[in-house]
């Protein structure tokens, strides 16, 4: 009798156990279906690019688009690997729609010159601007976006790029957050937006490879230079200035949320700007080349502190929600 109630407990732990598994393959099944890889032909070139979609999004009501620019050698999908998938969690809670494009040969063609980097992108004057135009013409088409509410941000040569970006397209980007990055002197020479856009810009004051005060790039083990850039403070006074914000900080505010990370925070805010933009920066003093609360496959002695001050995640997504294109 013994033996036959334990025969019966393991049928019906077997049982149990495979229903388990086949619900989680489902749910799997289902987050997986939510991120798309696909392409678009820009220039004879084929982009691609990975998409995130929240799940069981009503198709009549336009979302917001958030375009999440990797670094330079990265890629979308190792993007969403340093964010720590962090965008795709909020756009689930908060309904909106994140695309990750890939560069070619992973490297945007951030306005340096070929002078400067021997990057295909650079060497070919590759139209990445024109590839994320046309990205986003048809994700609103195709995607239901919508068009008022279009963001940018990206990290490092994808924050050269999303500044690129906010310069060239303003018309259709609504607010723009470069994080390690600063405008390249060769941009900033022809950089004129045409219209305002609001600006978030996170900087580690530590950073390696990209220079707080300006001036040479480097490559991670500082054996290689890689163009000009101006400072963080000279990248931020020139949004500041285009979008006619008060030159006066509204606020600054000091974030010492965790004793442990050697970093601290300092948030000035500059309001008043055209059609409601301001600009604010992110100033994390002692953290690297790295993004805030995300990952990294290079050392801590290579690339620097990590903030834990900050969720880069949140907070972007946070100061893109509260902005729409009038």
């Amino acid at each position: 009798m013994k033996s036959k109630r334990l025969i019966l407990v393991s049928l019906i732990l077997a049982v149990t156990l495979s229903v388990i598994g086949l619900a989680v393959n489902a749910l799997n099944n289902d987050r997986d279906s939510q991120d798309t890889e696909a392409s678009i032909m820009v220039d004879g070139l084929k982009r691609t690019y990975l998409m995130h979609t929240p799940p069981d999004r009503d198709q009549s009501k336009p979302l917001p688009l958030v375009i999440v620019l990797h670094g330079g050698g990265g890629s979308g999908a190792g993007m969403v690997e340093s964010t720590q998938g962090g965008f795709n969690v909020l756009a689930d809670e908060e309904g909106f729609v994140v695309a990750y494009p890939d560069a070619v040969e992973n490297h945007w063609n951030d306005g340096r010159s070929k002078e400067e980097v021997d990057y295909r992108a650079h060497r070919e004057n590759i139209d990445d601007v024109g590839f994320i135009s046309a990205l986003i013409d048809q994700l609103v088409k195709e995607e239901n976006v919508a068009p008022q509410r279009v963001y940018v941000t990206g990290m490092s040569n994808g924050a050269m790029m999303t500044y690129r970006l906010a310069g060239e397209l303003s018309e259709k980007i609504t607010a723009a957050a470069p994080v390690d990055g600063n405008i390249p002197e060769n941009l900033a020479a022809n950089y004129t937006p045409g219209k305002p856009v609001s600006m978030l810009v996170i900087n580690n004051t530590a950073d390696p490879l990209m220079p707080w005060q300006g001036g040479d790039i480097t490559g991670p083990f500082g054996n290689k230079k890689l163009g000009k850039v101006l400072s963080a403070r000279e990248s931020i006074e020139l949004w500041v200035k285009h979008n006619q914000c008060s030159i006066i900080p509204a606020e600054t505010t000091k974030l010492d949320n965790d004793s442990n990370d050697g970093t601290q925070v300092r948030r000035i805010t500059y309001t008043g700007g055209l059609e409601g933009t301001e600009v604010i920066l992110y100033a994390i003093e002692g953290g690297g080349h790295t993004w805030p609360a995300g990952s990294s496959k290079l050392p801590e002695r290579v690339i620097g502190k990590t903030s834990q001050e900050i969720n880069a995640n949140e907070v972007i997504w946070n100061f893109f929600k509260n902005h729409l294109r009038q």
